[in-house]
């Protein structure tokens, strides 16, 4: 079985395991991505990328370009890969016959969106933190009572979160920019990956982050945590879910996990897994994700960056940085494909800018011009409540 696969983000390592496993399964790859110049772009494992506008710029001209470039090239099948995936499962409305590997934009939604996701676990008989509206009277009561997590409904990448302690006077609450207030856990955070179909695990990767770039961790390392792996696989079954799913948990006091937050997409986890096993999972070939040999990866620029800055600011930690990224395989190198690694300081040039313009890490703002946003009608075409759980799974069988 051979085709065309489209991937709708080629700037992230992520995407790049994505392209190389389709690539190594025989098919074609195509990237579309708003930037000139990309990771992926350099890898052996693309034959074409394809220049898109940023969904910032209009969820409208994104989707009919996306669909554009799906007819020219000829994609049996489309993957996304990070915040895009929110305005991509909105392509069936457009392209009905192509296969999308993501679930109906309603369900992709409520998950993104910080409370809805909790009302929908806690409706499953899972364990959420309390979390309520900021400016609702639920949220102050619990902010005078303990510590609380204040984020935007739809961030990403730790953009906009705040932890206030006990008493601390929450933020005015915005109408264009809604907010959540949580209660804080004190416990361990845990990061997690899976892959699934039609209500099924094939693979899920439990992992933390052991150094950071601001919020955003730039070396992981894969734990076991079977609590975990059995709270993500009752949501998967009561969802139905098809594709990736991805959870950001965290222990109470007792030692119970609760899932803080849902990314309905990929994550970095995807890189503890055996690249090759990819496409075959995604296309029903494989039922299982086997688990790379390596518990430890690093972003290495990322892990340099930080290396050098916490020796320069004279910090204890600069020693153990050190340590690691001598002895920590990085997630994008191959010998088979050594460009993306070795290129990167200036295919991720435009994001490095960005981040310095800033003055924030790197990871917060690698993905602002493609994630989620309000304020602009959605697509024309069917609701979304129309398309049902196994709409979206048969879609995604139909390219097996």
């Amino acid at each position: 079985m051979t085709g065309t696969v489209l991937v709708t983000l080629g700037r992230l390592p992520k995407g790049l395991d994505i392209c190389r496993s389709f690539a190594a399964f025989g098919w074609r790859v195509v990237v579309a991505e708003p930037h000139a110049r990309h990771l992926c772009g350099a890898s052996n494992s693309v034959t074409r990328s394809v220049r898109m506008p940023p969904p910032a710029e209009g969820k409208r001209a994104y989707l009919q370009l996306l669909a554009e470039a799906v007819r020219k090239h000829g994609a049996d099948l489309v993957v996304p890969v990070s915040e895009e995936a929110m305005h991509v499962a909105f392509l069936p409305h457009v392209l009905p016959d192509t296969p999308v590997l993501a679930m109906p934009p309603g369900l992709m939604l409520a998950l993104h969106h910080k409370g809805r996701f909790v009302e929908i676990a806690r409706e499953a008989g899972l364990a959420v933190p309390e979390t309520h509206p900021l400016g609702s009277d639920d949220a102050a009561a619990m902010a005078r009572a303990g510590c609380v997590v204040v984020k935007p409904a739809h961030s990403a990448a730790g953009r906009g979160v705040k932890v206030l302690a006990p008493g601390e006077p929450l933020p005015a609450p915005d109408a264009a920019a809604p907010a959540v207030v949580q209660r804080f856990l004190p416990g361990a955070e845990f990061s997690s990956c899976t892959l699934a179909r039609e209500g099924r695990v094939l693979g899920t990767v439990i992992y933390r982050g052991v150094q950071f770039a601001g919020s955003v961790a730039c070396a992981f390392e894969r734990i076991d945590h079977p609590q975990a792996e059995a709270w993500i696989a009752r949501i998967v079954e009561k969802l139905g879910w098809t594709g990736f799913i991805s959870f950001d948990m965290r222990e109470d006091a007792e030692g119970l996990i609760h899932a803080i937050e849902c990314n309905p997409r990929t994550t970095s986890g995807l890189h503890f897994f055996e690249t090759a096993d990819i496409a075959p999972a995604i296309l029903g070939v494989r039922d299982t994700l086997r688990h790379r040999e390596a518990t430890r990866l690093q972003q290495f620029w990322s892990c340099l960056t930080e290396t050098q800055l916490s020796a320069f600011r004279g910090e204890r930690a600069a020693l153990g940085h050190l340590r690691n990224l001598l002895r920590t395989r990085d997630v994008t190198w191959s010998a088979r494909d050594p460009l993306p690694l070795l290129t990167m300081p200036v295919t991720a040039w435009p994001i490095m800018r960005e981040a310095a313009r800033k003055r924030v890490p790197f990871g917060e703002v690698a993905t602002l011009d493609v994630g989620w946003f309000e304020g602009e009608a959605k697509p024309a075409g069917p609701t979304a409540a129309a398309a049902a759980p196994a709409t979206a799974a048969s879609r995604t069988s139909a390219a097996t």
